[in-house]
């Protein structure tokens, strides 16, 4: 999935999905799932390593789960999330750092938070080579700014400033854009507005496609439910039920049971008359 192909979809009406994944088991899953397109997303931060908001992410965290959702990968499209001030300084760290997305961590494109005043920088990435996607709206990195995780556009003033923050990404150069946590009809807006394609995620139902993030979409957040997310299933809670099954089959003796444990020590003549083989396959490699 390239990026010509995916503003091809935006040109025939095809939706588009987009999933967050971070490893590489992940990656196969939710490719063989469908995905077009796999986010490796600062939201990470959240997710895998607990932290009430992305804003510690660095960039040798990003590329490194990069790197692993490329292994996991066939068909999406990988893009790559630039973590708090790895871009907001001068033009060249920001082309530096995008760089290593691709050329370290295999990804497609990259991702960056922010209208007019990123303008340039994406301008700038776009000429080497590198895809921008944007990301306008609600935007996590600037979540002390706007004092939480608040819906954006919600007055006539504040929705044009939306628009025109995406029409000034587009502008740049980049191929798609994120629309995150703004009214549906102002995602109606831009997404009529603008030639690429618009991601929804919390913008209502016009945009070009839909992302969410894997652990909501299946329910491994237990405690945060966001009013955008639909949980499509509840694998924290699964999961729970798994763990507590496998404690009781432990503690009563129930496993492992002959079914899970090897045969009995072979006598050595056996081996040498060829009875049983010297060596045998243990593990989690290929089986055949």
């Amino acid at each position: 999935m390239t990026v010509p192909a995916l503003r091809a979809m935006k040109a025939r009406g095809e939706r588009i999905t987009m999933i967050t994944a971070y490893d590489a088991t992940f990656a196969r899953m939710l490719d063989e799932g469908g995905a077009d397109a796999l986010l490796v997303g600062d939201s990470l931060g959240m997710v895998i390593q607990g932290l009430d908001s992305t804003l510690p992410v660095t960039v040798d965290e990003v590329v490194y789960h990069c790197r692993a959702v490329s292994r996991g990968t066939q068909h999406a499209h990988i893009v790559g999330d630039m973590p708090f001030m790895s871009y907001q300084g001068g033009v060249d760290d920001a082309l530096r750092n995008a760089g290593r997305f691709l050329k370290e961590g295999g990804a497609h494109a990259v991702k960056l938070e922010g209208g007019a005043e990123i303008a340039e920088k994406i301008a700038r990435i776009v000429a080497a080579g590198i895809p921008v996607m944007g990301h306008v709206g609600l935007t996590p990195q600037s979540v002390h700014a706007m004092g939480g995780f608040r819906v954006q556009g919600r007055t006539e003033e504040a929705a044009e400033l939306v628009l025109s923050e995406a029409l000034a990404v587009a502008a740049a150069g980049a191929y798609a854009i994120v629309l995150e946590g703004i009214p549906s009809d102002l995602a109606a807006r831009i997404t009529a507005a603008l030639d690429i394609p618009t991601i929804g995620i919390g913008a209502g139902p016009a945009c070009d496609g839909q992302v969410l993030v894997s652990y909501d979409l299946l329910g491994l957040t237990a405690d945060l439910r966001p009013k955008f997310v639909k949980r499509y299933d509840e694998w924290f809670t699964r999961g729970i039920d798994a763990a507590q099954r496998f404690c009781a089959e432990v503690r009563s003796g129930a496993f492992p049971s002959a079914e899970y444990a090897f045969g009995d020590v072979k006598r050595s003549d056996d081996v040498q008359a060829g009875a049983v083989p010297v060596v045998q396959a243990v593990g989690y490699g290929p089986r055949g």
